[in-house]
């Protein structure tokens, strides 16, 4: 049974601790997007830190539909907060890769979201930072992620919550109904997650919880990803010499 106060208090007493012992005076740095995952690691740290020590970093890529929802996050919690458009730096990546070179669709998919990782990085190291991992455990089972992009971070403290148990800590700290039941979209290919996944949420964490499903199908799908995609959770294979 999920109890959403306690540990809603676990996780704010584990982001402390990590702080305490990784950086005492350091700021946690998180990629505002404007949906649950962002909103919720967001108001984790302030609730753990304080407003203060809680910089966002909103990166659009030329216009994003949904900005406002991103703006209205760092509003709510009244956090410092920095815009940096990623869209030149997208295209001169792009634009050097040899013509003869083409890059797949699912290339050009992931590229923003790395870029974004390396422009939270260069904001984090001249802040004092602490870059937050904004994974949830329903993402990371099937792969919805981007390895060296949203998948990186210093600190992941919500990489065993699916995104059922996201919202709902996210509505036990009080942030706006807007954010929270947001419908969730991965802001690259303009796709909804679930329209991209081939299931819901709803499904696909009971099936981690319980391991109940009703469709065979959509076992086999998501049991498939799930495998296909452990490698992303993994520390990189690492070749040691006998000596």
């Amino acid at each position: 049974m999920f109890d959403v106060k306690k540990v809603t208090q676990d996780c704010v007493e584990w982001i402390r601790d990590f702080f305490e012992a990784n950086g005492k005076d350091c700021n946690a740095v998180v990629g505002i997007s404007g949906g649950k995952d962002s909103s919720v690691a967001a108001a984790l740290c302030v609730e753990a830190l304080g407003k203060d020590r809680v910089i966002g970093v909103l990166m659009p890529c030329g216009e994003q539909h949904d900005i406002d929802a991103a703006y209205s996050l760092v509003n709510h919690l009244d956090i410092k907060h920095y815009v940096v458009n990623i869209k030149d730096a997208v295209e001169g990546v792009k634009g050097a890769i040899p013509q003869e070179l083409e890059l797949t669709s699912q290339s050009l998919t992931n590229l923003p979201a790395r870029i974004r990782m390396t422009t939270l990085y260069a904001v984090s190291q001249s802040v004092n930072g602490r870059v937050v991992n904004t994974c949830n455990l329903s993402e990371d089972w099937v792969g919805y992620s981007t390895r060296y992009g949203d998948a990186a971070g210093d600190f992941s403290p919500m990489c065993h919550l699916t995104v059922t148990e996201v919202k709902e800590i996210g509505r036990y700290l009080g942030l706006p109904s807007a954010l929270v039941d947001k419908t969730p979209i991965d802001g690259l290919s303009g796709k909804t997650d679930e329209d991209n996944l081939g299931f819901t949420y709803a499904v696909l964490d009971r099936y981690i919880r319980t391991g109940e499903i009703d469709d065979e199908k959509t076992k086999e799908l998501i049991d498939r990803r799930h495998k296909a995609n452990l490698f992303k959770l993994e520390l990189m294979p690492q070749f040691r010499p006998k000596f």
